[in-house]
């Protein structure tokens, strides 16, 4: 009962928020992977249905257990890995590296090792990290009017008034108001939507040396370092002081007993995380669990339906999923800075990891979060003060 009470209007559309951005801002980079393994079209369904199922089980089980917004996610940056890495190997070995991946996951959360070295890692540079990663989703709320005018500036319009009115409920307005304009406008392309429930497809792993190497590994370490590391940043920065080992563990056991359905990395979400933590998913830091709650349900729901979910979500236009992301992520960008700059002495270091998070730069296939907050590191040990000064 007291869960039900916790629950709001607000809540509930941040989460749906989350995952609608989640899956239709990468949905095809997930679509080339399976392809680069040579996927039929059933495994392509179910490996969304698989990640979907471990998304939805792994944030409901961690959100009720930390009573947090534990958002989990599949990994982006493994995915675009795998469209590069995954040609020239069988079904089966893709997803012997992805068990192996998840095996090295656990590893580091049982033994608390990535824990141990998060313990260093300065506030100020975390929260710089997160806001460079959130930047391009602030930017492209407003770039986006480029290609579609009417439909930015009416949500941005409602936005302005709805904050001024109405906060709680801005991002609702936002999307109902976006869905209708976009609807009017004819941008909505809902003709090849059709309702049918995923069927999943167990493929029985081999394990091949040269996959566990060429694949396994970087995949691993491209999620730790793009995926897990910024979704650390977001719940610290949040204020939640979840136990992190359990969560990377978690997330790896969920990887590792869904892989042979396709699910190649599931872990900490950071974007859609700082959604459901964000002041619009509800003005209680402690009943914005229900987010999660909420999104761990429709993660579920489009996991089941994994085939028709695909088609639904690439009905929206790109513009609207654009805006609405960056329009609900503007507090959280906003509070990652402040705290960022607020400290001089880390000021130069933590804008350092900003920009350089924000470049979107991959090197060795890496990308910008792990080295922004590297670079920040080295300037932050270089340039402080030392103890007797």
């Amino acid at each position: 009962m007291h869960l039900i009470k916790d629950f709001s209007l607000s809540s509930i559309t941040a989460g749906f928020v989350a995952v609608l951005v989640g899956f239709t801002s990468s949905a095809v980079i997930i679509f080339q992977a399976a392809a680069a393994a040579g996927a039929s079209q059933a495994e392509v369904t179910s490996w969304f249905f698989a990640l979907g199922i471990g998304m939805g089980l792994s944030t409901l089980g961690l959100t009720l257990c930390y009573r947090a917004p534990i958002l989990t996610a599949w990994s982006t940056p493994g995915a675009a890995l795998l469209v590069t890495s995954l040609p020239g190997f069988s079904m089966a070995e893709a997803i012997g590296a992805f068990m192996f991946s998840a095996l090295l996951m656990i590893i580091f959360g049982i033994t608390g090792l990535f824990e141990r070295l998060m313990k260093y890692l300065p506030q100020e540079l975390a929260t710089a990290m997160l806001a460079g990663v959130l930047l391009q989703f602030g930017l492209a709320a407003f770039s986006s009017a480029e290609e579609q005018l009417l439909l930015v500036l009416g949500m941005f319009v409602l936005y302005l008034l709805a904050k001024r009115w109405i906060p709680r409920y801005a991002i609702l307005l936002v999307l109902a108001g976006g869905t209708l304009i976009a609807a009017l406008s004819g941008l909505l392309q809902l003709e090849n939507v059709r309702w049918q429930l995923a069927t999943p497809v167990f493929t029985l792993p081999s394990f091949s040396l040269t996959a566990l190497i060429g694949v396994g590994i970087p995949l691993f370490i491209v999620t730790m370092a793009s995926q897990n590391m910024p979704g650390i940043a977001v719940i610290r920065a949040s204020g939640y002081p979840t136990p992190l080992s359990p969560l990377i563990s978690w997330t790896g056991v969920t990887t590792l007993l869904l892989a042979p359905l396709g699910a190649f990395a599931l872990n900490l979400a950071a974007i859609t995380a700082a959604i459901c933590m964000s002041e619009e998913a509800h003005p209680d830091k402690q009943r914005r669990y229900t987010a999660a709650i909420a999104a761990s349900i429709f993660y579920i729901i489009s996991g089941l339906l994994a085939a028709t979910v695909a088609t639904l979500l690439f009905a929206f236009p790109q513009a609207l999923v654009l805006t609405l992301a960056g329009l609900a992520l503007l507090s959280t960008i906003g509070n990652s800075l402040s705290v960022a700059v607020g400290n001089a002495d880390t000021r130069e270091a933590a804008l350092i990891t900003f920009l350089a998070t924000a470049s979107g730069m991959t090197l060795f296939g890496i990308g910008s979060a792990f080295w922004g907050l590297l670079a920040g590191m080295l300037a932050w040990h270089w340039m402080r003060k030392p103890a007797n000064a």
